[in-house]
């Protein structure tokens, strides 16, 4: 992939409709996804010895859903997304951390 056709790809992966999912309706609500997007590319180019000349790159693109937009009745509510592996994670830590902090200072003692 050339590294105009790399820059190409990023623009076009990077658009509002990555962030916004498709409206859709339940219950009489207009519900609308969202997400937090990022993207991180590189590329470059050079000679060898020979006098060949190469370029390339590559891009990666993550996604998280964040929420929700809700419509009901003519009000906006924001329904945030809970990422129960992040709470479960940062729990686990912060007892680890707790529990490191007690063992060392019962040592001391």
């Amino acid at each position: 992939m050339s590294l105009s056709q790399l820059l190409d790809t990023a623009r076009d992966s990077m658009t509002v409709r990555r962030v916004f999912g498709e409206p859709y309706e339940r219950d009489g609500a207009t519900v609308i996804p969202a997400a937090r997007v990022r993207g991180a590319g590189g590329g470059g180019g050079g000679k060898d010895e020979r006098g060949q000349e190469g370029d390339g790159g590559g891009f990666v693109l993550t996604a998280r859903p964040v929420g929700a937009y809700v419509v009901k009745d003519g009000a906006v509510t924001w329904q945030p997304a809970v990422d129960v592996e992040r709470v479960v994670t940062v729990a686990v830590l912060g007892w680890a951390v707790v529990a490191w902090l007690v063992t060392r200072a019962v040592r001391r003692r």
